[in-house]
């Protein structure tokens, strides 16, 4: 009463007031649009507060690593074209010189770069000291070329085994502010996870994070700069595979590869996604409006609520710095299928009741549809809300950032619905307008029959949902190829691909192995002559080297490993030039202090770490491999290394990309659990407080849990992994489908108490609110099949699976639902 008071002398009795506060609130929110931000970057695909994300970073930072792009190069067989060929050397020449000519590449390195050491006869320290390469004058390139395809080093690393297909690592300029940044990041996260930051840390905090995010959009401009000087690069290079009309010259395919070109790609997929969504999405909300209500009115009006409530969510989320991840991009389709929804409803009601009530004024039609669509929509964006709000048990950013930032939505979707439509109605329309008759739905109508009728077909139905929903989720799975993500015809699937297959795999996996800290040198003296005192020549020692060089070989014969390089590769180069001699400790060493800088520093040190007494042995996982399993695989490896190599637990430890991957993965099947459990008992709860009826709120859920249920099922049965996109269709589903399931009831509940007839006020019930539940529905289906345009694989599923429970869910509300009612009975006949 006090509601209905209080919004009858604000938005229906000062509508101009009304709608001039709501210009004033969009053309705020308009100005810190100009903040929206989207985000690609790695850090959006992890877990936070991963210990292993930490452990990775001091690794990295220990080894030097750099960020890199990748570019394979792949020549089509061919005697005159191919790697032994001055041609190619010439033509790879070019690429490669084009490319250290960018300002921001810090270093290439090619096939051309290889130090050939078997190319000459001249003594081992004389070949170490001027090693000739493929590019160089008086090379024997037949040789040259023999040498990298079988070298331990190279060969699966800058040439494939087939030896057509060349990788060109192109190493980026470190940003030392960036890293500074990052570093400092980290610092405050790690204190904010230990609840260690004081009010004036969190100050400082909030300071810093938009200095970061200033300086992280000024490097995303600058790495998609990047990215386009080095496609314009490729790009002008001869045509991929084609023979030039003046010369019978054949021309490689080459693919840009790596994590900087994936995150500015990522970067536009969900610029073309938000844009593609939002158009799609709305081109299909003015095609259902005006099938529904053949009214210009009936469209403009409810369009206005989607354009107002989007254009103020964007803002506000530029105001608070959310920023739009590849998980969330689709939030503004959301945002105007919910919005949509509730204009159709309010509307559908105010036409009901305009043809009941033809003499009514527009402002008592308005206060009475408000009254009657203010608590039916309000505990509707309620159990939504809790269904997105579930998604925070996730525990990974991106997911919880979607879930908040869809509440926010909700929120402002259903302040705009009733703000916006009544105040526009109210000034445009008059008295005496003519509303278009809304005729009987045919579908509805077959609907209304079957749950009265068919008992029988309902019910074995649903047993049989419920049959296949425990089958199928018995057979959920989280392990998911990340370049299986992306679309085939996209150039990150192309370029991984190649590299996976080709080139030793994508996926990189460290093993860290630790020495005690004082072992006795088993070296000797030998023929290597005297030597200037070097003390990171006493380092190297026999045990040290079987012991690399025993986890070098157990790793490198697992199925699921692709490339293994570590020191002992070096070593057995080095053995190898020898005559196969066993080298030891102190030959080693003092070879070590002979190797020229530039080859240590790119085949050595980021190998060994002298300081840290480790070593770092680097692999790479073949990620498009049909039956990898990270999880088994990552056990695997560390149960064997402790008991069948004979390693202490504190003597070894697994960090990379791998691990990450495998914990967020991991971290699905809990999060499924989790996010389910809390939004069914959410809305479990909600129901009784709206209806204080326990049969009446189960009746009401059911429904919609076995749509959810039966939507995992199915995910299950086609053996479709779950990822960070496919967990939340449960949740979600549950939460905008059983909207239909509270619209339906309350209406049922008004109409039974004028009609005291369960039969006669289902029909009633199909023919008012089961239209405005079909046409919802329906355009929320099709407004979800719009993703299938989106370039990201989960997005897709998420669109087509999110689709298909709702329509699951809406025909499962007009069937099962009444069906439940009419056998229950749950209404009082008094």
């Amino acid at each position: 009463m006090i509601f209905s008071d209080l919004y009858k002398n604000t938005v229906i009795q000062k509508p101009r007031s009304t709608l001039f506060l709501l210009f004033v609130l969009l053309f705020t929110f308009a100005y810190f649009s100009k903040n929206f931000q989207l985000d690609a970057s790695s850090d959006t695909l992890l877990l936070e507060n991963d210990p292993d994300l930490k452990y990775l970073r001091e690794v990295n930072k220990k080894y030097s690593s750099k960020e890199f792009l990748v570019l394979t190069y792949t020549h089509f067989p061919n005697e005159n074209y191919n790697f032994k060929s001055q041609n190619t050397i010439k033509n790879l020449g070019l690429l490669k010189n084009s490319l250290e000519n960018l300002n921001w590449v810090d270093s290439v390195i090619t096939v051309l770069d290889v130090p050939l050491l078997k190319n000459n006869d001249d003594p081992l320290a004389e070949r170490i000291k001027n090693f000739k390469t493929l590019s160089g004058p008086d090379v024997d390139l037949e040789r040259g070329f023999d040498e990298i395809i079988n070298s331990p080093i190279y060969k699966n690393f800058v040439i494939s085994e087939d030896g057509n297909t060349s990788g060109i690592l192109v190493y980026i300029k470190p940003d030392k502010k960036l890293a500074e940044l990052v570093e400092t990041k980290n610092k405050y996260l790690e204190k904010k996870s230990e609840a260690q930051l004081s009010s004036k840390e969190k100050k400082a905090y909030n300071i810093f994070l938009k200095n970061y995010d200033t300086y992280k959009k000024l490097y995303n401009k600058k790495n998609h700069q990047n990215i386009n000087e080095i496609r314009k690069i490729i790009q002008e290079h001869p045509s991929p595979g084609k023979v030039k009309k003046s010369t019978s010259d054949i021309y490689p395919i080459i693919h840009l590869g790596g994590i900087p070109m994936i995150a500015d790609d990522m970067m536009t997929f969900i610029k073309n996604d938000i844009i593609v969504f939002g158009a799609g999405v709305f081109l299909f909300i003015v095609f259902t409006l005006w099938f529904v209500f053949r009214s210009i009115l009936w469209v403009a009006v409810p369009l206005l609520s989607c354009f107002f409530s989007v254009f103020i969510m964007v803002g506000f989320l530029g105001l608070v710095g959310w920023k739009v991840t590849v998980i969330s991009s689709n939030f503004i389709a959301l945002m105007l299928i919910l919005t949509m929804a509730m204009n159709i409803h309010m509307s559908v009601r105010y036409l009901q009741f305009k043809k009941d009530n033809p003499e009514s004024t527009t402002k008592e039609a308005l206060n009475w549809t408000a009254g009657k669509m203010f608590w039916p929509i309000l505990y509707t964006v309620l159990t939504t809300i809790c269904a997105f709000l579930s998604l925070i048990f996730s525990g990974i950013k991106p997911i919880i950032d979607f879930g908040w930032m869809m509440t926010v939505g909700l929120i402002v979707s259903m302040t705009v619905t009733f703000t916006l439509l009544p105040s526009i109605l109210n000034i445009i329309s008059k008295n005496n307008v003519n509303y278009r008759d809304q005729k009987k739905s045919k579908i509805t109508s077959f609907l209304s029959k079957v749950a009265q009728k068919d008992t029988k077909i309902i019910f074995t139905s649903a047993f049989l949902v419920l049959a296949i929903s425990i089958v199928g989720i018995t057979k959920l799975e989280v392990e998911n190829s990340f370049i299986n993500y992306f679309d085939k015809e996209t150039e990150i699937y192309k370029g991984m691909k190649l590299i996976d297959e080709e080139l030793g795999g994508t996926t990189p996996l460290d093993v860290i192995v630790k020495f005690p800290k004082k072992e006795e040198d088993d070296s000797t003296d030998d023929d290597w002559g005297e030597e200037e005192e070097d003390d990171s020549k006493y380092w190297f020692t026999r045990d040290k080297i079987d012991k690399i060089t025993q986890v070098h070989d157990y790793l490198d014969d697992l199925d699921a490993v692709g490339k293994v390089i570590s020191f002992a590769s070096m070593v057995r180069v080095a053995e190898d030039l020898s005559g196969g001699k066993k080298l030891q400790g102190l030959e080693m060493g003092v070879l070590y202090t002979k190797i020229p800088d530039s080859i240590k520093k790119e085949i050595i040190d980021p190998y060994i770490s002298i300081k840290n007494n480790e070593a770092r042995i680097g692999l790479r996982i073949l990620d498009s491999k049909k039956d990898l399993r990270r999880n088994e695989l990552i056990k695997k490896i560390n149960y064997d290394l402790e008991n069948e190599l004979g390693l202490k637990n504190d003597e070894f430890k697994l960090a990379g990309v791998l691990i990450l991957f495998n914990n967020l993965l991991q971290s699905l099947f809990k999060s499924q659990i989790l996010t389910l459990g809390v939004v069914m008992a959410g809305i479990t709860l909600m129901f009784l407080i709206l209806f204080r009826n326990l049969t009446l709120s189960l009746i009401g859920v059911v429904p919609n849990f076995m749509a959810a249920f039966l939507i995992l099922g199915i995910i299950g049965l086609l053996g479709i992994p779950l990822d960070m996109m496919t967990i939340t269709i449960a949740a979600i589903t549950i939460g905008i489908a059983v909207d239909n399931s509270i619209h339906y009831i309350y209406r049922f509940k008004e109409e039974f108490k004028k009609i005291k007839d369960y039969n006669k006020t289902l029909d009633k019930c199909h023919d008012t609110v089961g239209v405005a539940i079909l046409n919802t529905s329906i355009t929320i289906v099709f407004g979800f099949s719009i993703l299938v345009l989106s370039n990201f694989i989960p997005t897709i599923y998420f669109g087509i699976f999110t689709g298909i429970a709702m329509l699951l869910a809406m025909i499962s509300v007009l069937t099962l639902l009444p069906k439940l009612i009419l056998t229950f009975k749950p209404f009082d006949n008094g």
